[in-house]
């Protein structure tokens, strides 16, 4: 592990998009970082650029130019397959709709990144992650059979059984009700501070902003504030 406290770092990361009408600049200039076990929220109205610096950050999109370094690798001199690599060994998800299987059951969707990675004693880590949840009464009930809040705390156990450095969430809290996105969000934060993850996140949810340690203000693809 680096000894840097910074475990993203961006420069200058700028994307466009051209079409018939003209090239259109999604962000524009971004310079930022973000220390290790800390968590930061994107926030701004829509089509500010939240999702598309996400994506970024995570290697999951290309920039027009720029520079995004992931605990000291730069992450766009690598390839398409090295940049799943390095997700795989470092990074998580949590998606706003889920993204559960609907064929496998609780459990066998936490198992199913341990497996991908060819990690040993998945069932056992999967139940684990899942006790810690609160769904070790719910192991073998399909997405289907699960409330939101369920199939969201499922994801969480997912995102986390890989004990990932950086955790990326994209509206965590965006299908769920109030009460439920409360809980949702203690149980992030719970679950992050107990494993030192970074915690990056989209999100609409002002609550959810104020709970993190900083935020990024995106407004038309600039980032105009930071705290």
């Amino acid at each position: 592990m680096s000894s840097s406290s910074n475990i993203i770092q961006v420069t200058g990361l700028t994307k466009q998009v051209t079409s018939p009408e003209g090239t259109l600049t999604l962000l524009d200039d971004l310079h930022f970082s973000i220390d290790r076990g800390n968590a930061v929220a994107i926030i701004g109205a829509s089509g500010s650029g939240k999702s598309t610096l996400l994506g970024l950050l995570a290697g999951l999109d290309t920039p027009t130019s720029g520079q995004v370094i992931i605990d000291d690798t730069d992450l766009f001199s690598l390839n398409e397959d090295q940049r799943a690599s390095l997700r795989k060994r470092l990074i998580s998800f949590v998606f706003q709709s889920f993204q559960l299987l609907s064929n496998l059951n609780a459990v066998e969707n936490v198992m199913l990144p341990l497996e991908l990675r060819g990690d040993d004693n998945i069932r056992e880590r999967a139940l684990a992650a899942l006790e810690r949840v609160g769904l070790s009464h719910r192991v073998l009930h399909y997405p289907r059979q699960l409330s939101g809040g369920e199939q969201q705390r499922v994801a969480i156990a997912r995102a986390y059984v890989t004990q990932p450095t950086i955790l990326f969430a994209d509206e965590p809290t965006g299908n769920l009700d109030s009460v439920t996105s409360n809980r949702i969000i203690e149980l992030l934060f719970d679950i992050n501070q107990q494993s030192a993850t970074t915690l990056v996140m989209v999100t609409h949810d002002p609550s959810l902003a104020d709970a993190c340690h900083r935020s990024l203000h995106l407004d038309s693809g600039r980032l105009s504030e930071t705290s």
